[in-house]
């Protein structure tokens, strides 16, 4: 079977100005120094134009650290790619934004730590909440879709109803109520970021409101925490099946967190044809298909809707990237995921079970004033 990327997700520098208690790279960062030049990122976006890639992501870290970010937008537009541009804003002042518009720049998303200053400046570990409501009216002058992202968690789901306020506040086109999944930092941090069953239900019922009333306003995508779900997710969409993710030093991954996985050798741009990874190297082949499951996932009829889960999810919790994803209530180790479930303090509990773990930047990060 042959498979077709869409999207490429190019993490193009690991710096960032923010510490996010629940960042999604991986505890060990890649430095200044390790990440690919400007004409090594070009050469990748022709190759994935070629392979069928439709989207381009430029995320980090922080995109907008690097100096040729501009050149970079340009560069996807020309390879025929969609650019969307994930930031945190700090550091895109008008004249920048106006740059990357005229490089070509689709769609920005911008992220939210909480509606209010004081606790989303405590999740982001810096100073950056008035900088963004400042970037969203800029963003508003300009036309290209804007999307909100709002990563939330059992500290700031009480306040979701203000969240959505803001969204309306701001005229985002579309809004992504982003529960954090737990790898990377968010693992570090999972016994203060865990939400209860209830935060759950009562998320879902505060955004299909909010969808209801906002129909034809602004649309809202949400992800839940799947601890809390009956069947796992289907992790990217399939374990290298329909996008691919880069990482700053060229090293190509089918997820965010694929690197936990031991005994597997993610190859790099710079030594593989990016066509020749996607379709042949052995990381891409290893959890395609269904030769490679478990009981009861290779039996099951949900095989081809879930793909056996998230691999991640399954090492982190039993050591073995083969098992069925824990989430998953006919799995053998479900269990595993009941008792870190049973852990989580009550949600009107807001005392700090310990205290936060903050994303430790790379070298050669500028660092914004710190929180506390």
């Amino acid at each position: 079977m042959s498979f077709v990327p869409h999207a490429l997700i190019a993490e193009v520098t690991h710096r960032c100005p923010l510490r996010c208690v629940y960042c999604s790279n991986p505890t060990q960062m890649r430095s200044r120094s390790e990440e690919l030049s400007t004409e090594e990122w070009q050469r990748v976006f022709g190759e994935a134009a070629g392979l069928g890639v439709l989207q381009l992501h430029l995320t980090g870290g922080e995109p907008l650290a690097r100096p040729d970010t501009e050149q970079l937008v340009k560069s996807g537009r020309a390879a025929g790619l969609y650019v969307n541009l994930i930031t945190s804003g700090i550091g895109l002042g008008e004249a920048r934004l106006e740059a990357l518009v005229n490089a070509g720049l689709d769609h920005v998303q911008l992220s939210f730590q909480d509606a209010g200053q004081l606790q989303a400046d405590e999740i982001a570990g810096t100073r950056a909440h008035a900088a963004k409501l400042e970037l969203a009216q800029r963003i508003r002058k300009h036309r290209i879709a804007f999307t909100m992202n709002i990563v939330v968690h059992r500290r700031n789901l009480a306040r979701l109803p203000q969240m959505i306020a803001l969204a309306e506040e701001l005229q985002v086109g579309k809004l992504e109520v982003a529960n954090v999944q737990y790898y990377g930092w968010a693992f570090e941090n999972r016994s203060q970021l865990l939400p209860t069953r209830e935060q759950v239900h009562q998320t879902i019922a505060i955004v299909d409101a909010a969808r209801e009333r906002l129909k034809g306003r602004m649309r809202i995508d949400c992800v839940l925490p799947d601890y809390y779900a009956r069947f796992p997710k289907p992790c990217m969409g399939g374990w290298g099946q329909g996008l691919m993710l880069i990482d700053p030093a060229g090293v190509v991954l089918p997820c965010h967190a694929a690197r936990v996985i031991p005994g597997l050798n993610f190859d790099n741009v710079r030594s593989h044809p990016l066509r020749w990874i996607w379709e042949e190297s052995a990381a891409f082949q290893r959890f395609r298909g269904d030769q490679w499951m478990q009981e009861p996932c290779r039996s099951c009829d949900r095989k081809t809707r879930d793909f056996g889960g998230c691999r991640c999810q399954a090492f982190l919790y039993t050591g073995d990237a083969d098992a069925t994803d824990p989430v998953c209530s006919l799995a053998p180790q479900r269990g595993l995921i009941d008792a870190v479930i049973a852990s989580v303090a009550p949600a009107e509990d807001a005392s700090r079970t310990a205290p936060w773990i903050y994303r430790i930047n790379p070298a050669n990060t500028p660092a914004r004033t710190p929180i506390g």
